[in-house]
């Protein structure tokens, strides 16, 4: 590859990172400072730092506000893996036709309108970090054999390109939709939901627990 090649995807990669180092700096990263003391919300903290230690991946269901992303920043900080990167993809927010460009990158030349030099994907940046999958559960049927094979195969390939690469990537995904009904529906592949279900997090909503309204209304003041 050309060096002029070589330095575009360093300063493509480098941009990426400053900006997730800035997301994580300013974010709450830990699981003391997820706001909750109900019983309820102490066995969900509790399971989701035993779930941190292994290198399994983990699905976390919970309503639309009800604390994923920090939940899934959280586990990543608690893992072996605390020292890499944390990169998040929300499926919900990017349109179908683009959203394996987002998650596998490309080579330059893949398609009209690729960068100079091509991307990396969101799995080549987390590679030895984490891959935080947001609303899983809008992830196209196409879209999940191929997210499928790399759980299996651990590897990855840009569009447009031949190199195969290896990755070493822990996948959390959240959504706030049923995905055993999906599975029921075919609406979300089975093999996939149990290759992303190794281990669930159910996160409570506030109405399940109430004793908690009065150190979140603490924290806002």
């Amino acid at each position: 590859k050309a060096l002029g090649d070589q330095i575009s995807e360093m300063e493509s990669k480098l941009s990426y990172y400053q900006i997730e180092l800035q997301r994580l700096q300013e974010g709450r990263l830990s699981f003391q400072s997820i706001i909750g003391e109900s019983v309820k919300m102490k066995e969900v903290k509790m399971m989701a730092l035993k779930v941190s230690k292994s290198r399994s991946t983990v699905l976390i269901r919970g309503e639309s506000g009800t604390g994923k992303e920090l939940f899934a920043h959280a586990v990543h900080r608690a893992s072996p893996r605390a020292s890499g990167t944390f990169i998040r993809l929300n499926c919900a927010a990017i349109p179908r036709d683009l959203l394996e460009a987002e998650l596998f990158g490309y080579e330059e030349g893949a398609f009209t309108g690729a960068k100079k030099g091509g991307k990396p994907g969101k799995i080549e940046l987390a590679d030895k970090g984490t891959l935080f999958l947001d609303e899983i559960g809008d992830m196209s049927l196409d879209m999940q054999v191929k997210l499928l094979r790399v759980l299996q195969e651990k590897e990855i390939e840009r569009i447009g390109g031949t190199k195969i690469q290896k990755v070493d990537v822990r996948f959390i995904a959240a959504t706030h939709r049923n995905l055993h009904e999906m599975v029921q529906r075919g609406e979300f592949r089975e093999d996939l939901y149990y290759r992303l279900n190794v281990f669930e997090i159910d996160i409570p909503p506030l109405r399940e627990r109430k004793e908690d309204m009065i150190h979140i209304t603490e924290f806002l003041i």
